[in-house]
């Protein structure tokens, strides 16, 4: 989603190709032996496999609204507590059957860490990084957007307004809509 998000707002034009997981295509497994999506391959045949890899590659060939711009520690400081601490506790919060040491509530309070930080900086300003979507924005908004999902009818209660007005923001988002489109399953 963030690589599609940051594909499109490059305006790059690519071809989608939704993918089973469980019926990998022969020609995805030759071109990213690994087998996790996303994969980006560029018309040199040089090939992306990592989600924030493919944002930073299309937003250098063209950032129409300065994504790229604003304080590079902090967002790294962000993306890299998103994609390490905060994904370990959402996948455990989504799939808490899977883990039988902790429950749901002890998975969400560990995601909530990483909650309360977006909604201290989101008290100071309408995005991450100060009044303009960045990087980091679209980098977590996938993340967070799963994480209200696991249980929508706490999420809503929750005590983050600004972190529900941020998510509201992108999920209504005319370049959400964009990339959300549903593609068919691609069979070789």
């Amino acid at each position: 989603m963030r690589a599609r998000m940051a594909l499109k707002q490059a305006n790059i034009a690519v071809d989608i190709r939704e993918v089973s997981l469980r019926d990998k295509p022969s020609h995805m497994l030759q071109v990213s032996p690994k087998g996790t999506v996303p994969v980006l391959v560029l018309v040199d045949n040089k090939v992306i496999e990592q989600s924030l890899d493919i944002m930073q590659w299309a937003l250098l060939q063209y950032d129409v609204d300065g994504w790229l711009q604003g304080d590079a520690r902090l967002t790294q400081q962000l993306i890299s507590e998103n994609d390490g601490s905060f994904k370990l506790a959402l996948d455990r919060y989504k799939y808490p059957e899977r883990y039988v040491k902790d429950s749901a509530i002890d998975f969400r309070a560990q995601g909530e860490v990483f909650l309360q930080k977006l909604e201290a900086l989101l008290n100071q300003s309408n995005f991450l990084l100060g009044e303009k979507v960045s990087l980091a924005d679209i980098a977590i908004f996938p993340f967070i957007r799963q994480f209200s999902a696991a249980d929508a009818a706490w999420f809503e209660i929750a005590p983050y307004p600004k972190l529900r007005a941020w998510l509201n923001h992108f999920v209504m988002s005319d370049l959400f809509e964009a990339i959300m489109k549903k593609q068919p399953t691609y069979i070789e």
